[in-house]
């Protein structure tokens, strides 16, 4: 029987592919419209896709981690012959990748385009974020002092009332609301005590940010300070190297008296 039109010839077309359990006409007409393709992976992830089933039947037991490292180490033994179809590949895949980008951005709109560009923008400034996070956690950066809500969450979290974290919360908070004020006070004080310990630290550890060159990872606020405080001495130095240089020096009291006295002369007894 002939389509009544395109659409009704579209998803004829898609039922004779797939079975009825997979059918979406909606998906089938208009998926490959708006889904953005999907970037290429490189040599070294073309061989881990192809190797990981080989090494899973090999080792049966091995876990994920130890699967990934082996995988690692063979990759690393190869010679560059060896490595080459597998780049090659992901290179030919790559001027694919940017061919097929251009067609779909073609298909969108300005506004489109925008909001994939701020989407964009978000995951670079959320990934950046983790970087950093995971760099401060490295370097030791002390952790933030907590509040006295949370110092009395992190006594009471086990024995709270509820199921789920967010249940144990709820409650957490409503015995918080219910503390008397003399109770509440103990918290207060450990949080005090722990802004003490964050100042501590935190300042023996810009210190030494500053010493192997990590000036970037200071507060704002901290390293306007120390700029201060640096400019500050090396203008007392200057000021101290030029004094010594010149030979001037502050007069002492006797000094000075004994100078007024020779330059102060008695007046004269003139005969006539």
């Amino acid at each position: 029987m002939c389509c009544v039109n395109k659409t009704d010839c579209a998803v004829q077309k898609c039922t004779s592919v797939l079975p009825s359990a997979f059918f979406s006409p909606v998906k089938c007409l208009t998926s490959e419209a708006r889904s953005p393709p999907k970037r290429p992976l490189n040599g070294y992830m073309r061989y881990v896709q192809q190797q990981k089933p080989i090494v899973a039947r090999q080792n049966p037991e091995i876990k994920a981690v130890d699967l990934i490292k082996t995988i690692a180490q063979q990759w690393r033994s190869m010679s560059p012959e060896q490595k080459q179809p597998f780049q090659e590949a992901s290179l030919r895949a790559r001027e694919q990748f940017k061919v097929d980008l251009e067609r779909y951005q073609a298909q969108l709109t300005p506004a489109q385009l925008q909001q994939q560009a701020q989407e964009k923008r978000q995951r670079r400034a959320k990934r950046k974020a983790i970087r950093k996070k995971r760099e401060l956690t490295n370097l030791g950066k002390p952790k933030r002092p907590r509040s006295p809500f949370n110092i009395f969450m992190s006594e009471h979290f086990e024995e709270a009332k509820g199921i789920t974290s967010q249940a144990k919360m709820k409650s957490l908070l409503e015995d918080w609301r219910n503390l008397f004020s003399h109770q509440k006070k103990v918290y207060t004080q450990l949080a005090e005590d722990d802004k003490i310990r964050y100042k501590n630290e935190m300042k023996s550890w810009e210190d030494h940010m500053v010493e192997i060159g990590r000036e970037d990872l200071i507060r704002e606020q901290t390293l306007s300070i120390k700029k201060r405080a640096a400019k500050a001495k090396k203008v007392t130095k200057k000021a101290k190297t030029v004094k010594k240089a010149t030979g001037t020096s502050k007069p002492s009291k006797k000094t000075t008296k004994s100078r007024s006295a020779k330059t102060v002369s008695p007046p004269s007894t003139k005969k006539t």
